[in-house]
């Protein structure tokens, strides 16, 4: 069948992800096979003391996004899209959005990148006896009940981003239970929210007097395969305003970005592992036993299946790189000389390989926002040198490179020591665009092979594309993990690459300057206060 077929007979599928910069729509056929691809960009506000997004920005985010991808239907293929096999939507896990019985948001969006919870996770955590991130829905939860503020009283619905656009387009209050598990700890074996720790939670409320409870006021936990519902009415004029989309095409649970990250580098299965390198940087390695004990640096959650994951998840990666890529491209165009931004990025990423492999003494930190790996919970970006350090470009954007891996490099060697074993570990997003660069100082950074597919670049709007394929196209008691493996990677391509000892070394000898500068770090935050 050739791809125009596919798009007219609806054997397609349509992932639609929300990540921190970009938002993202791929279409597939049914082999995996990326037929068009729509983007629009949008950056989240800083708006009093809070990362958020505004509702008006989301919508106009998801339409414009979706009009893009229609524009390349035509374009390409001379069609008009009316009808798709099947719909995931994704979106940047954790987060908070709060909305009350008539669907009024009651709060602003709190994104994943917001530290404001520290008090709420420290408490739950104790409570649980299982780590929960400053990130977690629940955690925000507990925090603005916590505060007191007032909104708290008329709950009765809060999701992530993801779960709230699901809830949108098809009407049904569910979540992927990838995604749930950043919202409050799962349960691997009932594929639900951990019972004894629903009852904790509700015998916190009990003091408040609230009409609700845990489970009233968050979404049902479904897992891939399952059906999530159908695209309504209201939904389809909501996604294409032109109303050419049919209603009634089949949804898949939505899901964060992390569970399409592993669905997009076939890293469901135990002792498979990846690592997600964009805005944010985040690690995950499927376990074959529980961890024996808490850390607060690592996340517990789960693949798209329920399957248990640890990750070492960190809210700052390439923004504060991206930023000097942005510089050096306003040099060149002060000086006359043309560059694309792609140009740009390719040239210093590949110039980086010049670099010392311990980046010659130069430390930048790029928190743009607080990190709860290293438990700093205000953003500073600075950069760090000495009269002795090897100031040059290469190092520079090596040094940048290392320090968009330097947290999750610490929760990584946190389940090095826990006796975690990975049999591959798989690249994507936007760090690994550049070939053999990204790849390489990963593969540094872990000790280990890395592999990047060719479709590495296509992410999580990608991954959960194959999810939205796998609801319609599964077999029956085919698992999502052969599913992935036999029918989809079977025919893909990628790259495999191993770090020298050399590099291993210099990236060890740079994180002892990184651990040893978050002195500074820390204190940037009392003295920078402007």
């Amino acid at each position: 069948m050739t791809a125009k077929e596919a798009i007219i007979q609806g054997h397609t599928a349509l992932g639609i992800e929300f990540g921190s910069t970009r938002i993202k729509a791929v279409l597939i056929d049914g082999a995996g096979n990326v037929l068009v691809v729509g983007i629009h960009d949008w950056e989240n506000s800083f708006e009093n003391g809070i990362w958020t997004y505004h509702l008006d920005e989301i919508y106009d985010g998801l339409q414009r996004c979706y009009h893009a991808l229609k524009q390349s239907v035509k374009e390409q293929y001379g069609l008009t899209l009316t009808r798709v096999g099947s719909i995931g939507i994704s979106a940047m896990m954790h987060g908070y959005m709060a909305f009350d019985a008539k669907g009024q948001l009651l709060a602003p969006f709190q994104t994943w990148r917001n530290t404001n919870t520290q008090e709420a996770a420290d408490r739950l955590t104790d409570c649980f006896d299982f780590n929960i991130p400053l990130r977690w829905t629940v955690a925000h939860l507990y925090q603005r009940i916590l505060d007191g503020e007032d909104h708290v009283k008329h709950l009765a619905y809060v999701s992530t981003l993801a779960g709230f656009i699901h809830w949108q387009l098809t009407g049904e209050k569910v979540i992927g239970i990838g995604d749930a598990s950043g919202m409050f700890p799962v349960d691997s074996l009932t594929h639900d929210y951990v019972e004894p720790m629903v009852e904790k939670f509700d015998e916190l409320l009990q003091p408040y007097g609230f009409s609700w409870n845990l489970r009233d006021v968050f979404p049902r936990v479904l897992v891939a395969g399952q059906s999530a519902g159908r695209l309504t009415e209201q939904g389809s004029r909501l996604l294409d305003e032109e109303g050419d989309l049919q209603q009634g095409i089949p949804f898949c649970p939505p899901e964060g970005d992390a569970g399409t990250g592993m669905a997009a580098t076939n890293a469901v299965a135990p002792r498979t592992g990846n690592v997600s390198a964009g805005t944010s940087t985040f690690a995950m390695i499927v376990l074959e036993r529980p961890l024996k004990k808490l850390h607060r640096e690592i996340d517990m959650v789960a693949t798209p299946t329920g399957a248990p994951c640890a990750m070492s998840h960190a809210n700052n990666g390439t923004t504060d790189l991206n930023a000097w890529v942005r510089l050096f491209g306003e040099f060149a165009s002060l000086m006359g000389i043309p560059a694309s931004t792609g140009d740009l990025f390719t040239k210093l990423y590949t110039n980086s390989l010049q670099g010392d492999p311990d980046c010659g003494g130069l430390l930048p930190y790029g928190y743009y926002s607080g990190e709860n790996i290293t438990m700093i919970n205000e953003g500073r970006p600075i950069f760090l040198r000495t009269t002795t350090s090897r100031f040059n470009l290469a190092n520079l954007m090596r040094a940048h490179l290392y320090t968009s891996l330097g947290a999750v490099k610490i929760g990584l060697d946190i389940l090095k020591e826990e006796g975690v074993e990975v049999d591959r570990i798989m690249g994507h997003g936007g760090f690994f665009k550049t070939k053999g660069v990204g790849q390489r100082y990963l593969s540094a950074a872990c000790h280990a092979p890395v592999t990047v597919m060719n479709t590495a670049s296509e992410g999580g709007a990608w991954g959960i594309a194959l999810l939205a394929a796998y609801l319609i196209d599964q077999q029956p008691g085919e698992s999502l993990a052969a599913y992935l493996e036999q029918r989809i990677f079977a025919h893909l391509d990628g790259e495999m690459l191993m770090a020298t000892d050399e590099a291993i070394e210099g990236f060890e000898a740079f994180m002892q300057h990184y651990r040893a500068g978050l002195s500074v770090e820390k204190a940037a935050i009392a003295a920078l206060d402007w």
